[in-house]
Formats: C-alpha cells, structure tokens, sequence
C-alpha cells in the first residue's frame, strides 16, 4: 500500500493549491477518501472527505466554499483544491483511505466503522499574511 502526496507549498492568503494524492498497492475503490490536516496540539480534523460510490462529498464548516475534493478514477488520484486560502488554513494534510462507503463518517462525524484506514505521509500547507 502506498500512498504519495504531493502540491503543499507555501503560499499568501488569497492564493490557490492544489493537492494530489495517488494510490497504489490496494482496491481503493472499496474506500471512501478524505483530507485530513493537523497543526501541532491539535486533533486531527477532517475538512473534505468523498464517498467511493455515489461520490457524495463533506466539508466542514473551517472549509465549505473554497476547498473542493475530487478523484481521478483512471489515476487512482485523490485531489483537493484550495482556493481562498487562509492563514488559519496553516497545517499539514494528510490523506486517507477509509474502508467506509460514507463521507461524512470518513471525516471522523458520525459512527465507528471498521477496517484498516491508509494515510498518506503528510505535506505541509503554509499560508502567510
């Protein structure tokens, strides 16, 4: 199972990144995927999770509007598009592969499921002022 991440940056509030993540080694079509990102003393928050079926998608609220999460099924790639960056919006992403066939609770709202989830390493978003 491998999981490789990529677009994180810096970048000034107002201004767009894009992350990609690309999937290998597993049916990741048995899996929900979501965006996860974590600054230090934190939890983990889930901002962008989409369902492997019908491709219904969850945002939070931090993200609702600005943050778009998409897949290409031919690349086994993940995306998630951040337009309107914010400094708030500082922390590194991670992305995950839940055996769960729901966004919402890939995103950690709502209940347990059970199976392994994948994680990507990690890549850095820095929004400066």
């Amino acid at each position: 199972v491998q999981l490789v991440e990529s677009g994180g940056g810096v970048v000034q509030a107002g201004e767009s990144l894009r992350l990609s993540c690309a999937a290998s080694g597993f049916n990741y079509r048995e899996y929900a995927i979501g965006w996860f990102r974590q600054v230090p003393g934190k939890e983990r928050e889930g901002v962008a999770c989409i369902a492997n079926g019908d491709g219904a998608t969850y945002y939070s609220d931090s993200v609702r509007g600005r943050f778009t999460i998409s897949r290409d099924e031919t690349k086994h790639t993940v995306f998630l598009q951040m337009n309107g960056l914010k400094v708030d919006d500082t922390a590194m992403y991670y992305c995950k592969f839940a055996p769960v066939d729901n966004e919402v609770i890939a995103c950690g709202r709502g209940g347990p499921y059970y199976g392994t989830d994948y994680w990507g390493e990690g890549t850095q978003v820095t929004v400066t002022s």
